[in-house]
């Protein structure tokens, strides 16, 4: 079950019922003046006056006196590497001290990026050529890289569109007996029905690689995402909520996988338990995934503000749904009902032309953006069936570990078909970037009052653009 939008068929019910008097009184006082006193007349995009001059925040955030010193303290230490310190001691780890305690996680292992964290859980996880792996097509495509990295077979399930996420039903009509694992990806920063997802691996006897690489802090009965899997993955990306420039980490209660991962991503030095179950100094084929001490202290220093700023974001974002979701044609996401947080990486919701006057996606895109709002038709492709895929089926291993008929590219994309995932790529998915979400409550009814304008003008807006 997902928490369900206030219906365009309710709003209207009420709208007869009560006068617009009381659908007034719905909205916050600065909203109502906004909305009584917005220009009623010509689209930006034909001319008119935007409705937003005002820039957004804009992203990272850096805090020149508070931060700066303790980044600048352990670049002056000249030990920028974590091998060259106690890697117990080391900025880094108290990187990952920090963010394991944070998510309610016994173990984090910090990596270069969020990618390879997910290489790494999952070679962890010994999951490899012959194995299949269940995800999502609505992701990015570092996601379905991982799985390929290692060797496994991606199987797509679709999703469900109305929160966005891999849909369990699906999920459970893909396990055949190669299936070895599920990759559950909490994408736009929204969580995935992950009580529905291990109820399916506990019956299968499946593994599950949680993608949490858009959605820290995000929660399922107030358990943060990550945290419910056999393992979860982050990233620290640059446009990521705790936003490091590149990085990733993983975290998990499992102490020997955990520390079969700190021996990989070490160059596959002995590490923990792994020092008392094989002599000599290298125990397995490894890596060098190691995050630097400086990355660590730029983390550090973001990690204070990840707490107050998920907050403002959830705010903002259930304010601003309440609002656009009277607006016909605008169906923003539904979470899950045991979703207690979301995080919000995005703000999405699926848009419909014919409420529009016919507008497509990109001409919605251009009117808004005339109106000051920038918004995004997010990913634009369809991953299961782009030509990387062909080309990891034609790669000397590929060839070696699968049949000529699995490695038919032709026949791989007629059975992943994901249609729902392919409407929202290619038609329907519209986003907002998170840092808007940091604005304050009032400009979220600038966001409002563009679409509004465009959608009361759309037939205007058409045929201005079709002349």
């Amino acid at each position: 079950m997902w928490k369900s939008n206030y219906s365009r068929r309710e709003f209207i019910k009420k709208n007869s019922l009560t006068g617009l008097g009381a659908v007034l009184a719905m909205s916050s006082t600065p909203a109502v003046f906004s909305f009584a006193s917005r220009d009623a007349g010509t689209p930006a995009i034909l001319g008119g006056t935007p409705v937003r001059t005002k820039s957004w925040p804009s992203w990272p955030v850096w805090d020149t006196g508070a931060d700066e010193k303790f980044v600048v303290d352990v670049l002056r230490k000249g030990v920028w590497c974590r091998a060259g310190v106690n890697p117990n001691v080391s900025v880094v780890a108290e990187f990952e001290k920090q963010w394991a305690a944070k998510l309610g996680s016994k173990r984090c292992l910090a990596v270069v990026n969020g990618t390879n964290s997910l290489i790494i859980a999952l070679r962890m996880l010994n999951i490899g050529g012959g194995d299949e792996v269940i995800v999502t097509p609505y992701t990015f495509i570092a996601t379905i890289s991982a799985i390929l990295e290692v060797g496994a077979m991606p199987v797509f399930a679709d999703v469900n569109p109305a929160t966005f996420q891999i849909h369990p039903e699906n999920i459970q009509a893909k396990i055949t007996s190669r299936t070895r694992a599920i990759l559950p990806v909490h994408i736009l920063g929204l969580p995935s029905d992950m009580p529905a997802i291990m109820d399916i691996a506990r019956k299968n006897d499946l593994l599950v690689i949680e993608d949490a690489c858009q959605a820290w802090l995000a929660e399922i009965n107030n358990r943060k995402v990550g945290t419910i899997g056999n393992v979860g993955c982050f990233s620290f990306q640059n446009s990521k909520h705790l936003a490091i420039g590149e990085g990733g980490a993983l975290v998990s209660d499992d102490e020997e996988f955990m520390d079969r991962c700190h021996s990989y991503h070490d160059t596959g030095s002995r590490y923990g338990r792994m020092e008392d179950l094989v002599g000599g100094t290298y125990v397995m084929r490894g890596n060098n995934l190691r995050m630097t001490e400086y990355q660590a202290a730029i983390g550090l220093n973001q990690m204070k503000r990840i707490e107050e700023e998920t907050t403002k974001r959830n705010r903002n974002a259930e304010y601003l749904k309440s609002r656009i979701s009277k607006i016909p044609g605008i169906l923003p996401y539904e979470l899950y009902s045991h979703v207690t947080r979301a995080s919000f990486h995005l703000f999405p919701f699926r848009y419909k032309k014919d409420e529009f006057s016919g507008l497509t996606r990109p001409e919605f895109l251009r009117a808004m953006h005339a109106e000051g709002v920038r918004g995004s038709g997010g990913y634009s492709g369809n991953l299961n069936q782009m030509p990387y895929l062909n080309e990891a089926f034609q790669s000397k291993n590929y060839q070696k570990m699968y049949s000529r008929r699995e490695l038919d590219f032709e026949r791989f994309v007629a059975r992943n078909r994901c249609p729902e995932s392919e409407r929202l790529c290619n038609e329907e998915a519209v986003w907002f970037s998170q840092s808007m979400l940091l604005s304050e409550t009032s400009d979220m009814d600038d966001i409002y009052n563009a679409i509004e304008k465009v959608h009361r003008n759309s037939r205007r807006i058409k045929a201005g653009m079709s002349s």
